[in-house]
Parts: C-alpha cells; structure tokens; sequence
C-alpha cells in the first residue's frame, strides 16, 4: 500500500491485538495523540484483522478500564483486508497504564521515571516547581535574609521600601500566599533551612588533587543566599593569588581564576537549575580548571552556542528566583551572565570558558592554563621549554636567570630558548636588557612586574 506512513510518533503498525499494546495508547495519550493500526506489519505488508467484531466490543472496555481514556476505533479496507485503526488523542492531564507514565519517543514507547517523570506531571498540570505551596510559614524563615533583600532591592525595586512588612514583601513577589504560606520558591530563597523545609538539594564542592584525591569538601546548605557565600567562598579558598603592580604602586589581586566568572557561574547554577530533580549542585576544583555542574538542561529553543552572544534570549527556568536575584542586584541584565563569564577570562589571558550540556545537566568549565603539558609538547617544544611556560602560568613571570635555575642551561642557552617561545607567540619579552628584563605569557593581562 503506497499511501501508509512510518512509524513515528503518532503511528504504529501491529499484526494482531496483545493487551500490552495499551502501553502504547498510554504512550499515545501522553504526547501528542496517535493511532494504533492492527492487521499491518512494520513493512508495511497487509495481513488483516480476522476477528475485528469481537475486538470492537474488547478494546474500548480494556482502554477505558486499564488506561481511563475512551479510545475511537474504525475499521478499514486495505488491499482487499480489514484493518482495525484504534486512535487516541492527546489528553491535558496525565494518563497512566499499570501505575506507570508512557510517553513516544520517536517510534519507540518508553516509560517516564526520575527528572524527566517530575517535569512532565509539572508541565499536564501547568505548575511549576516554584509556585508549589508549601507548609512553610513567615515565622520559619530567615529574617535577616530578607532584610538583606529589601536593602540590596532599593535601587532596582524603588516600591519597596524598608518600612514595608515582610508579609507585603513575600507576598508582592509572588512568594507567598494570601493564607500565608510560602512556596518552594519563597521557602528556597529565604528559608531558615530549606534542605529539610522543603526536601530541597544543596550545593557539594570538591577539591581534587593528582589521581582525583579528594583534598577539601563543603556543603552549601541554607536559602540560596547563604549557599551563594559559601560556595563563593569555598572557592576562593582552593584556589591561588598572586599581587601585581600596573602602572601605580597600588597592589592588585590576581586569582588563578576572575572572581567575577565565579560568582556569575555559581549564580547560574542556583537560580537556573532544575529544582524538580532531587540532586546536588557539583562543584569540582581541579588543578587546572573548574567544573560547575547542575540538573537541567538548556530552555528549549537555546542552544550551547548562544550562550557566546554577547545578549541572547533569555528563558530562565525559574523565573521568580531570577527575577529576585535580579532585583538584588546579583543578576546585572538577563542574558548576558554567560558573556560576563567568557570576557572576564579573556580579559585576564585564560583559555575561553566551556559550556556543555551532560549527564542530564549543564556544565559550565573554567581553565586556568592556556597552555597544558600535553599542548605544549604537540606544538614541538622541548621538556625545559614546557617546564618553564607551565611555570610562568603559576607564577606570572620567568627571568633568564630562574629559567637556568629551573632547566640546569646556561645563561646562553636560557636566552636562546626563551626567545624561540616568544617567537611562537607562547611568551612575551618585557623589558629590552638587564636585570628587569622577564617573560610573560602572551597576551596575558596584569604581568607582574614586581614582587
């Protein structure tokens, strides 16, 4: 038969009736409608439907008493053969076959289980994980956090004002209800201890040394302005900074990483998460780079590669928690924290930032090294050479003189070295002759020129 279709989402063919198939209406019902063609093999070759009476009578019993749904069963004439076209439409709220939640893939019928499950019951019901009510009330939450809000809201929220009650406040920004309770969204942002308020995840960061020894954990519990701080600091306590003097005698602080990424990719990960999914937030400090991981994935309709935009759309996944941390000025303009992220570690000479979609989540990565042992051996460079570019990233600078107490060359051969990697553009001389003279990388920004 020319005109039949493949299988996909809304189509499956089956030679006979099994009453597993109701699995597949389920599937059906849950996603966008579909129809289930018996007497038909997946090649498409016509066998028919000899007892299509009886199964007129069956199948919408079965449907209805195993799925709750009332199917439309036809039957029609194909190459001279009865056909049974059973079809179902796409229902608002959530149709479960066995206590289980089917939905189509492609062709395939899988069933819903862990984040995916929470999402979709969610999205039938038209609520979002932010607005659930809780049993939460004003006398559970931290006040002092909210007197914190109110302070740093003034200037972008000019209606708020420290003289308003908190009850006006919560209720104003779509954290509370008129009976007074909090929901997720209050209760995460200003509750006293939301992990065990409202079951919320916390944030779990690591410091790894060599082989992925752990060397330092902590976990950021508390409202996500208290987890902001911890983490916050958390980092900067695993990683390094060093002093430069630019064009003044005023000390400036160089950390392996800018602060500003940091603090923009860990307010990322809190307000774009997916709260739904019962799993931590994971932050892993490497000797080289930095991995912030959280549950979700990009909003549909942005990809990774948007995210380079100077300004892209923004589809923030938690709208009241963004709207808050905007209103507290953490947020500077939705849409442009990734860019924020990318600039500032240009800006200080790092490699650019990675942004990937893994593991059921989004993956923001931090390198501190341009240049790594494995890339600097492939670009021809000779052990002393790689030893002495891995020591200017550590430490900001090399003079002739540390290159030779570094490789064991001489003072001769240091020079000659040093020059053929500022000729690959890997260094940079500063300074023309004498002891002032040193090398730094490439473009790096704020080459320390005294210690």
């Amino acid at each position: 038969m020319k005109d039949l279709r493949f299988e996909n989402e809304e189509i499956e063919y089956k030679t006979s009736w099994k009453d597993e198939y109701l699995k597949t209406l389920c599937a059906f019902a849950n996603t966008k409608g579909g129809q289930l063609i018996i007497g038909i093999k997946d090649n498409h070759e016509v066998v028919g439907v000899q007892n299509f009476q009886k199964l007129l009578e069956y199948i919408p019993n079965k449907v209805k008493n195993s799925l709750g749904i009332i199917p439309s069963l036809e039957i029609k004439v194909v190459d001279g053969k009865n056909i049974l076209v059973i079809s179902v439409q796409q229902y608002d709220t959530p149709v479960y076959y066995d206590e289980k939640i089917y939905v189509r893939s492609g062709s395939n019928t899988v069933e819903l289980t862990g984040q995916e499950l929470t999402r979709f019951i969610f999205k039938k019901f038209g609520k979002s994980w932010e607005k659930s009510p809780t049993s939460v009330t004003i006398d559970q939450l931290d006040l002092s956090t909210v007197e914190l809000f109110k302070k740093l809201a003034k200037e972008r929220l000019s209606a708020i004002s420290e003289d308003d009650s908190i009850e006006k406040v919560l209720y104003n920004l779509e954290l509370m209800s008129e009976d007074g309770y909090l929901n997720n969204a209050g209760v995460l942002l200003f509750g006293k201890d939301p992990s065990r308020q409202i079951d919320a995840p916390w944030v779990r960061i690591g410091r790894f040394g060599k082989s992925n020894s752990i060397l330092d954990t902590v976990d950021a519990v508390g409202n996500l302005f208290r987890q902001l701080e911890i983490v916050y600091e958390a980092i900067k306590k695993n990683i390094n900074v060093r002093f430069s003097f630019e064009n003044t005698t005023e000390r400036k602080e160089i950390w392996d990483y800018p602060l500003i990424a940091i603090r923009e990719a860990i307010i990322n990960a809190l307000v774009h998460r997916d709260y739904a999914v019962q799993q931590d937030t994971q932050i892993k400090i490497f000797d080289n780079a930095i991995w912030f991981w959280n549950p979700g994935t990009l909003p549909e309709g942005i990809r990774v590669e948007d995210l380079k935009n100077s300004v892209h759309i923004s589809k923030p996944r938690n709208r009241i928690i963004a709207r808050v941390f905007y209103y507290a000025r953490m947020i500077e303009q939705w849409g442009t924290g990734t860019s924020r992220i990318i600039d500032s570690c240009l800006n200080q000479g790092l490699p650019e930032p990675e942004f990937k979609e893994e593991n059921g989540g989004f993956s923001v990565y931090l390198y501190k090294d341009m240049y790594t042992e494995d890339k600097l051996r492939k670009m021809g460079l000779n052990e002393r050479q790689i030893m002495a570019v891995i020591y200017v990233q550590r430490t900001g600078k090399i003079t002739n003189k540390e290159y030779q107490e570094l490789t064991g060359v001489k003072e001769r051969m240091a020079g000659y070295e040093l020059n053929e990697l500022v000729k690959l553009n890997i260094l940079e001389r500063i300074g023309k002759t004498g002891k002032g003279t040193f090398y730094t990388i490439k473009g790096a920004k704020g080459a320390v020129k005294t210690q």
